[in-house]
């Protein structure tokens, strides 16, 4: 159960490092997060280094566990590099996409590793899409691909009601990220799992449709 392959140590390791260093110091914390004003003003990094960060422990934890469950199903389909490549791309996708939505926001603000974590379950449910997922509130297996869709769809509607402190741009724009990356590393895909690639791509027509709608 623990025996987690080097490339997801060395990421948890980086975000827990980050994140503690963010807890304990405010300057450090508000240098480094996501920020629209500053990132039009030049500090690119925070596209990047904003995914280290988190708010509090729960948070942290929550995407780190997250990884934890997901991560070795990439690794062992793709090795470690392709890993940390989908990981450091849906990360960035997570905060372009923030940035296209939320430009005209100059005090938006936001922090943590949801973008690239999305983007590995994205890649995982695509690999392996036959898994089954248990929920904490759903005590019964639930297809993998069902909670992927619905969880973009839950994305579209927080993009939309601006529900809660919750970054659900970035965690869309990193699922966009790890689908479209595995698609590149394995476009075989599109042949034998041509279903579950439409279906997973369903959520991603919907977002293209209402932004250009205006709707979001």
């Amino acid at each position: 159960m623990f025996n987690l392959h080097m490339a997801t140590i060395a990421i948890i390791v980086a975000n827990v490092l980050v994140s503690l260093k963010g807890f304990n110091d405010p300057t450090f914390f508000e240098r480094y997060k996501f920020g629209i004003s500053p990132i039009n003003a030049g500090q690119k990094e925070r596209m990047l280094t904003s995914g280290f960060l988190h708010v509090d422990v729960a948070h942290l934890f929550f995407n780190m566990f997250t990884l934890y469950f997901f991560a070795d199903v990439v690794i062992s389909w793709f090795g470690p590099g392709k890993f940390i490549a989908i990981y450091f791309v849906s990360l960035l996708a997570g905060s372009l996409l923030a940035l296209f939505f939320h430009k005209n926001e100059p005090y938006y603000s936001a922090v943590g590793a949801s973008g690239a974590v999305t983007g590995i379950l994205y890649a995982a449910i695509l690999l392996q899409p036959g898994m089954d997922l248990m929920l904490f509130f759903i005590p019964i297996p639930i297809p993998a691909y069902i909670v992927g869709i619905g969880y973009l769809m839950y994305s579209i509607y927080g993009m939309k009601s601006r529900m809660g402190n919750i970054g659900h741009t970035a965690h869309f724009g990193g699922a966009i990220g790890g689908y479209l990356v595995t698609l590149l590393f394995k476009p075989d895909l599109l042949l034998t799992e041509t279903l579950m690639v439409v279906l997973l791509a369903i959520p991603i027509f919907i977002l293209i449709v209402m932004e250009k709608m205006g709707k979001i």
